[in-house]
């Protein structure tokens, strides 16, 4: 009996699949895969052959680049730059005609009547109506025209294709490296990349300071037991819980990597309870990161930015005071940023009209069968860091989570204000000695401690992996000159009303490509600020053209980095809330988009006014 029961059964299974709706769905997922998977080989071998071929074909372009660093002179009238607080000397300033980079000189080079100087910047001196000198430098530059984006798109296909950032990166920047004439990838690329400043920082940061702490929190509970709290006095269901995070978001207002650490980490768990989604959670950290930085900017961001403001001759940017009140002035424009703070209150109220199909499916699967990341997810973080192995006897304490927290976001807030930079290192440093010493004096023993270090260290080695590999094509791109190239064609003969639009194109391309909003800032601002003050000059109202102009790179590069596989700040977002990279990634790009194009309609409308 019960064999024939179970012949009737598998009968009933086979028969269901034999369904010719099911055969077409089988159909077209086994095509899709199939398909996916001969993309991918493709790309994969034209990574490989294409840039030995590029290598042998391929002659830069060399331009030069004004730069107006802050230059001063000594007592002895020798000039010098401040770098890191440090006076670095410079050679006496020359004409720019007697200059080793003369247009003259820069025609003879792309004309291939001789090669390129050894030389790549130079101090020169003009001399005005008014007998007054201006020292400036100028920088040999290059790009290698549509082919300087061909890493960047080797990393973005192979990681659609294959849902791999690390292959993807690895490849991509193996790539680059061929193609710029590095055979040896290991000694000539990866190498002198792991030994810089950045690379240090970000093991130092995000690998043993992150996860130490995670590792800690996990081995505690105390990220559990200050969820339960927090649960029992402010969250009521899945839109209190998404509130929360919303909140945070937007109090931690230090912006990229230090919001969405803070954000995603403490938030996790509360979520996790509330059956949300790991997609929908990663969604509303990645969005009120940059966004809210960009709005409430007392951090970095102004500080950095207005370095690339300089535009000769425009006199309300003509000092560092009056380059970031421009900023703060400007601040109105940025409609892309105010979008997505609202647009993510919307979305945790149930509200947001556009969040996409995978995003419902999302929220969908986690309410109803509380799985929070889809069947084929492959989450950045590990299981070390969402498993609570609490050693037996110990009872955790909601302060175990709160200090180390408040005393992350202290010193961030605080050193920003005393030094005019936020110490990470200092905040998460501090928060895991805290976290440790606590945990020892309520009871845990020292190799339970340290068991709990290694899971947080294994936990978050793979999103590590991605953020240095993703430095590494960053670097290579701009070698490659991807971002200038972009920038020089897209500002040729644009109509004032649509220069906006086309900046914002150009701006968010560069941004996702390379995974970096802060290095798209370098390369745009110092193109497209002095291009729209050329532009904007004969309207009616030049200084909120330009304030424009201003706020659409501003945002432009938010919005290309916040969509990016292999931007930092998604992959963090990723990580910190459990979620699978690419599932993050194909969920957020349907609001965003939807965002970006009310935010081009307003910048549109608001160049036109300028008119």
């Amino acid at each position: 009996m019960i064999y024939i029961n179970g012949v009737f059964q598998k009968a009933q299974i086979n028969a269901k699949k034999m369904n010719p709706k099911n055969l077409s769905k089988n159909l077209s997922k086994n095509l899709s895969k199939n398909l996916a998977k001969n993309l991918a080989i493709g790309l994969f071998l034209v990574s490989i052959v294409g840039p030995i071929w590029l290598q042998k074909g391929i002659r830069p372009v060399y331009f030069v680049e004004r730069e107006t660093p802050s230059i001063e002179k000594d007592e002895s009238g020798r000039f010098f730059s401040l770098k890191d607080g440090q006076p670095q000397y410079l050679d006496p300033p020359v004409l720019l005609k007697d200059s080793f980079l003369s247009p003259k000189s820069i025609q003879e080079i792309n004309s291939d009547r001789r090669s390129a100087p050894s030389i790549k910047k130079q101090l020169i001196y003009e001399v005005g109506e008014d007998s007054e000198q201006t020292v400036y430098e100028i920088h040999l530059k290059k790009h290698l025209g549509i082919y300087s984006l061909f890493p960047a798109l080797i990393a973005i296909g192979f990681c659609w294709l294959t849902r791999q950032p690390v292959v993807s990166l690895f490849l991509a920047g193996f790539s680059g490296s061929l193609m710029l004439g590095h055979w040896d990838y290991l000694s000539n690329v990866v190498i002198p990349a792991f030994m810089t400043k950045n690379t240090a920082m970000i093991l130092l940061l995000y690998l043993w300071l992150l996860g130490g702490l995670l590792g800690v929190w996990s081995r505690t509970g105390a990220a559990k037991v200050f969820a339960e709290w927090v649960t029992k006095h402010f969250v009521r269901g899945d839109r209190s819980a998404r509130l929360v995070a919303w909140f945070l978001g937007i109090l931690f207002f230090q912006g990229g990597t230090i919001s969405t650490v803070l954000v995603g980490t403490t938030v996790k768990p509360i979520a996790d309870q509330k059956k949300i989604s790991h997609e929908e959670l990663s969604y509303i950290v990645d969005s009120t990161a940059s966004p809210i930085a960009c709005l409430i900017a007392f951090n970095a961001w102004p500080s950095y930015i207005q370095s690339f403001l300089y535009v000769p001759g425009v006199a309300f940017l003509a000092t560092e005071k009056d380059r970031i009140a421009f900023f703060f002035q400007s601040l109105p424009f940025s409609f892309y940023a105010l979008l997505a703070v609202v647009g993510v209150f919307l979305f945790c109220l149930d509200l947001l009209p556009f969040t996409g199909k995978k995003m419902k499916k999302a929220k969908q699967r986690a309410r109803d069968t509380g799985k929070l990341d889809a069947p084929t997810a492959n989450p950045l973080s590990a299981e070390e860091l969402h498993e609570s192995k609490v050693p037996p006897g110990y009872h955790p304490h909601p302060a175990e989570f709160l200090v180390p927290l408040l005393v992350l976001l202290t010193i961030a807030v605080g050193t920003f204000f005393w030094m005019d930079s936020p110490q990470v290192h200092w905040a998460f440093g501090s928060a895991l000695l805290i976290a440790s010493l606590s945990s020892l004096l309520r009871g845990m023993s020292l190799s339970q401690l340290i068991s709990g270090l290694h899971s947080g260290f294994k936990g978050v080695t793979s999103g590590a992996l991605i953020l240095l590999l993703a430095v590494i094509l960053g670097k290579i791109t701009s070698d490659a000159g991807g971002g200038v190239y972009l920038s020089l064609i897209l500002s040729q003969g644009i109509p004032y009303w649509l220069l906006p639009i086309f900046i914002l194109i150009l701006t968010i391309f560069i941004s996702f490509s390379t995974g970096t909003s802060w290095g798209t800032y370098a390369v745009v601002y110092p193109l497209a600020m002095p291009l729209a003050y050329a532009v904007g000059a004969d309207l009616a109202h030049p200084l909120a053209y330009l304030s424009i102009c201003f706020a659409v790179v501003l945002n432009g590069s938010v919005i290309g980095d916040q969509t990016s596989p292999i931007s930092d700040t998604t992959i963090l977002s990723s990580m910190c809330t459990g979620c699978d990279l690419m599932d993050h990634v194909t969920t957020q790009i349907v609001p965003v988009a939807w965002l970006t194009l009310i935010s081009s309609f307003l910048w549109t409308f608001a160049a036109i006014a300028c008119g």
